[in-house]
């Protein structure tokens, strides 16, 4: 199945070149963002006249999302993002599209750009993508296939755009966007180590864990990472003084940008069972007392 994905900035002005990049391109599943047409007006019979079923869910001037599928939809599950019934913003649709023998699930969004900073608009940006994080959550639960592509207005990292400097101050650059990002990314984590660490994992069955330099191999490094917020969990087991000194900026960085850092894989073990277990929403607390109380017997048993 090949999906694709097309912010059109308008599909009125737009539409013959959106048809010549299906022509070309010929996606089974095309997600469109900024629309900026009510669903009355979109143009729904010439993407039909090319096999393609249409859902729509769109905004006059303004926003406005639509989803193309050679495939007929199982079902238009969501139009606009849940957790807020006063959001009137048209950003979201998801549906259920057959494939292998189930469904996949498809959801198209066009996440709020939240410039200028300082305003509502920041703030509606950060409170939206909390929302999307909490529906990510529940598809997670749902424990089904799901792509969810679209137009995210976020720089995740430096290497993203050609001149980190010029968008210091963008809401699409911010550590809180980019913290939140990172949030939604590692629902499920990706792995790094230092390049040796990182051959050692590969050569044991974890293909896909990305290298990083040590800080005296060159930049960028290891603590380039933590600073640029692509870091969310650490794990660095040290033996001996030398070692201990070594990671001395590691710690640092950890301590600086609020990230959880652990020196024994027993201790990082019981950490990420904590987090699997909350992805779970199956957190319970209780007292230390309650875990130190004796198991309760049945009535009329003694021990012996």
């Amino acid at each position: 199945m090949k999906v694709a994905t097309f912010n059109v900035n308008g599909i009125t002005s737009r539409l013959p070149r959106v048809l010549e990049w299906l022509e070309e391109a010929r996606p089974d599943i095309a997600c469109l963002q900024e629309i900026k047409c009510v669903d009355e007006a979109f143009p729904s019979f010439e993407f039909e006249a090319m096999g393609y079923n249409v859902a729509v869910h769109g905004q006059k001037g303004f926003n406005g999302v639509a989803i193309l599928s050679k495939r007929p939809f199982d079902e238009i599950s969501v139009r606009g993002l849940p957790g807020d019934d006063s959001d009137a913003h048209a950003r979201y649709i998801e549906v259920c599209v057959p494939y292998a023998g189930g469904v996949v699930r498809v959801g198209n969004l066009y996440l709020p750009n939240g410039n200028p900073i300082g305003t509502d608009k920041f703030a509606y940006k950060l409170a939206w993508m909390k929302r999307f994080e909490a529906r990510t959550r529940e598809l997670l639960a749902l424990e089904e296939p799901f792509l969810l592509l679209g137009d995210y207005n976020v720089i995740p990292e430096p290497k993203d755009c050609w001149n980190p400097r010029v968008w210091a101050d963008d809401a699409l650059f911010l550590p809180p966007t980019r913290q939140a990002y990172r949030r939604l990314v590692n629902l499920g984590f990706t792995l790094c180590a230092t390049h040796g660490t990182a051959a050692y994992l590969s050569a044991h069955g974890l293909p896909d864990v990305r290298g990083l330099n040590k800080v005296l191999e060159g930049r960028p490094h290891c603590v380039d990472a933590m600073d640029n917020h692509e870091i969310d969990f650490v794990i660095n087991t040290t033996e001996g003084a030398q070692e201990i000194h070594d990671s001395q900026s590691l710690r640092r960085a950890a301590l600086m940008n609020g990230i959880a850092y652990y020196t024994t894989l027993r201790a990082a073990k019981a950490a990420l069972e904590a987090i699997a277990v909350e992805k779970r929403n199956d957190m319970r607390v209780q007292s230390l007392q309650a875990y130190a109380e004796p198991p309760t017997r049945p009535s009329g048993t003694s021990l012996r």
